[in-house]
């Protein structure tokens, strides 16, 4: 993909226009979805994209420069140049978005808006009610204000002019018909998890670009790990991931971030319980024991079957 633009959104944080080298059209991707990019420096980022799903001559993600970059929005910031060329995969979507039957309801903190601009332009679009609370520390670090995607039930809340919000106030009365869709910094979403215990169960849809904090493991024994589908048994000792482990024995797996966060090693559970120790999966989808994400959950059980 080439870079064929960069635009300051506010400050910190750049987007990013990617259009084909060889031209062509894009493959369709749909609301919620993100892109992994191979950078120049070796480092391989997700983004989730902001553009216009209906588009498919050019894709659009903004990158927020972090202060404790490890080195990727830092060379995005610094480095990269229109008519760079980059390697990116295909969309990927462990946020979909499904409408509430009555009403959506959009909160984000800061770069957290990206993931919701698609959301709200197909809300718009097939005229479904919704509203949007979008936080930020200040109005110059809130990136896409003057969007026209953001014109009507919006309301701007900049901590230094406004103080803070109140976002479960704000919300009300969350019921089976209402969808509450969430992207920001992990105290706004874990105090959203909290406020949802009492909700309808899948009502809340939440995206990290961070990894929930660690807790220890439920058990630090070791545990073993059986591929039904390629023969392969290992066993994973307590300083050793699950992905790590099947790597060692030749077993190839889909791996991105590591942290927990991109879902790219999501791998179908066949027998045993999982620890889920992930940032991707929903309290429901936890619950179902149906797939585990392999980079950093772990075992309950003293053996995990899974689909590989």
């Amino acid at each position: 993909m080439r870079v064929t633009g960069l635009r300051w959104e506010a400050e910190g944080v750049c987007s990013l226009e990617l259009r084909p080298a060889e031209g062509g059209p894009l493959p369709v991707w749909e609301a919620g979805a993100h892109i992994g990019i191979r950078l120049g420096n070796g480092m391989e980022r997700t983004y989730s994209l902001c553009s216009d799903p209906a588009d498919t001559s050019k894709w659009r993600v903004a990158v927020l420069r972090q202060r404790s970059s490890r080195g990727g929005s830092r060379w995005i910031h610094e480095r990269l140049r229109p008519g760079d060329v980059l390697t990116v995969d295909a969309p990927a979507n462990n946020f979909p978005f499904a409408p509430g039957r009555d009403l959506t309801l959009f909160v984000a903190g800061g770069i957290g808006i990206t993931p919701l601009l698609p959301m709200i332009r197909e809300c718009r679009a097939a005229g479904r009610p919704w509203r949007l609370l979008y936080l930020g520390r200040s109005l110059d670090r809130m990136a896409f204000l003057g969007d026209p995607l953001l014109t009507g039930p919006v309301d701007i809340v900049a901590e230094d002019r406004d103080g803070r919000a109140d976002p479960a106030r704000w919300l009300g009365r969350v019921t089976e018909a209402t969808r509450v869709y969430a992207c920001g910094p992990e105290g706004l979403l874990s105090a959203l998890d909290e406020s949802s215990l009492g909700w309808p169960p899948g009502t809340l849809r939440v995206e990290r670009f961070q990894a929930r904090a660690a807790t220890g493991p439920v058990s630090a024994e070791a545990f073993e790990v059986e591929c039904r589908r390629s023969g392969v048994t290992v066993a994973v000792d307590p300083e050793t991931s699950v992905l790590a482990a099947l790597e060692t024995a030749g077993v190839a797996v889909a791996s991105s971030c590591r942290e927990g966060i991109c879902g790219s090693c999501e791998t179908p559970v066949i027998d045993g319980e999982p620890d889920h120790r992930d940032s991707v999966l929903s309290r429901e989808e936890r619950a179902a024991n149906e797939t585990v994400l392999i980079c950093v959950s772990r075992a309950r059980t003293p053996r995990l079957v899974l689909d590989l």
